[in-house]
Order: C-alpha cells, then structure tokens, then sequence
C-alpha cells in the first residue's frame, strides 16, 4: 500500500524506495503509540502522503529532471488509460480516489485519514469523478 502510494505520486523508482524507507523507520519509531491496525493503516497512508508532497515540493525535485522514466506496477494494460487519467488529477482528487477504489475505503474513513468532513471527500471524490469521466469516456472500469 505505501509503495502503490508512493508510485501514484512519485513515479521514479529511487524516489519510491527513499520515501518507504522513511516512511517504514517514522512507523517503527512509533510503533507503541497506535491504538489497532485500523489506526495504523491510516497513519501509514497520512505519513505517506505527507513525505511524497514534502518531495514533491523540494527544491531538487523541482530543478531535476529524472532519467529514469519507468511504468507503474500493479496495473494491468487494460487500465493504463485510467491510470494515467487518475495520475493527471490534483492532489487531493488523486489521494480520494486511491483511498475510495484502490484501498476500498468508506467515505468516512478517508474524512478521517484525510482529517476533512466527510461532505467535502464526497465533493472532492465527485469532482475526480467527472474529470475521469472528461479524460477517459464513459468506459466501465
């Protein structure tokens, strides 16, 4: 689930396996402190989160240009088209949606990840929607 997260934002390989590390070395040094493996599992993704928007805003990432252009995993060749949709909406579309259909997340439980009202995941996810829509037709996925 990190590393999925970490593609969906990075898409470069040694920036994916930085950002897990992190990621991984932040969970073990707070292990003791989650209630259960739902509260886990959301710490997980908000740190995640949190550590690829930081790379995405730094100072390198922003003056490099990475040679290494690479496909993401966990697709099949049928939805590439809509992978690369889900990869071109803004920030927060592209975490709802992940959380919604790939981690099969209730609306509530991404308010909650999220720290938002659950009213405005539902307009968040809505909007992402109808851009999918515009990118890629009316195809059913």
């Amino acid at each position: 689930m990190v590393r999925r997260i970490c593609f969906l934002y990075l898409r470069n390989r040694a920036d994916v396996e930085d950002v897990f590390q992190e990621v991984f070395l932040k969970f073990f040094l707070n292990y003791n402190s989650f209630e259960n493996s739902e509260h886990q599992k959301a710490w997980l993704c908000q740190v995640t989160f949190n550590k690829c928007k930081d790379l995405c805003k730094s100072y390198w990432r922003k003056k490099v240009v990475s040679i290494e252009e690479m496909e993401i995993p966990y697709e099949s060749p049928e939805q590439h088209g809509l992978m690369k949709a889900v990869l071109g909406l803004p920030s927060d579309q592209k975490e709802v949606v992940y959380l919604h259909y790939y981690e099969n997340r209730t609306i509530p439980e991404i308010a909650a990840v999220m720290q938002k009202n659950p009213n405005t995941v539902y307009s968040v996810l809505r909007r992402a929607k109808a851009e999918l829509k515009k990118k890629v037709g009316d195809q059913d996925w």
